[in-house]
């Protein structure tokens, strides 16, 4: 299951060495029918620079960016952010960004470990409290249900999917801990 992945956090010095990478995993997901910010077609270079953009907030200290790596050849198959840089009344919070799953790694606990290995980093960078939003009745809400996060309601129309046409979002919180 997940014993064949490996996950880390990326030094402000490696992003930009990933650019490339990430953005097969992002070309990927959207290709796939994922609404995560992006509409089809989705092209190399629009993908690269949106990765160039996290690369340089990484660098900034604004966010933290996790990979998970196939042991075996040492593919990227999915990633997920932690984005710390908030107002300025909201120094203990963060939110997930960007959890994205290769078509070819789901099922396999790619995405547990990835939000658990997040919620780590989140903490040990002093936040108490994370929030997210996916895609109402996907496999990513499944997955944010069954780690303990907390269902603050749906708000319908939120996005477009990939390929046009609306879909609600389910909005997460968890509390890390602290106040």
């Amino acid at each position: 299951m997940t014993g064949d992945v490996v996950v880390r956090t990326l030094k402000p010095h490696e992003a930009n060495e990933y650019v490339g990478a990430l953005a097969a995993v992002l070309i990927d997901c959207v290709e796939g029918g994922a609404s995560v910010g992006f509409m089809l077609p989705m092209p190399q270079e629009k993908a690269q620079a949106f990765w160039q953009g996290v690369a340089d907030a990484v660098a900034a200290g604004e966010r933290i960016l996790l990979i998970a790596e196939d042991k075996v050849s040492a593919e990227i198959i999915g990633t997920v952010q932690v984005v710390l840089k908030q107002p300025e009344n909201q120094p203990h919070r963060g939110d997930i960004s960007k959890m994205l799953v290769h078509r070819k790694a789901r099922r396999r606990g790619v995405g547990a470990v990835l939000l658990q290995a997040a919620e780590k980093a989140a903490r040990e960078a002093g936040k108490s409290v994370l929030v997210l939003d996916t895609v109402t009745g996907s496999d990513g809400e499944r997955l944010y249900t069954r780690l303990d996060w907390k269902s603050v309601g749906i708000i319908p129309n939120y996005a477009l999917w990939p390929q046009g046409g609306l879909c609600p979002t389910t909005v997460f919180y968890k509390q890390l801990g602290g106040t």
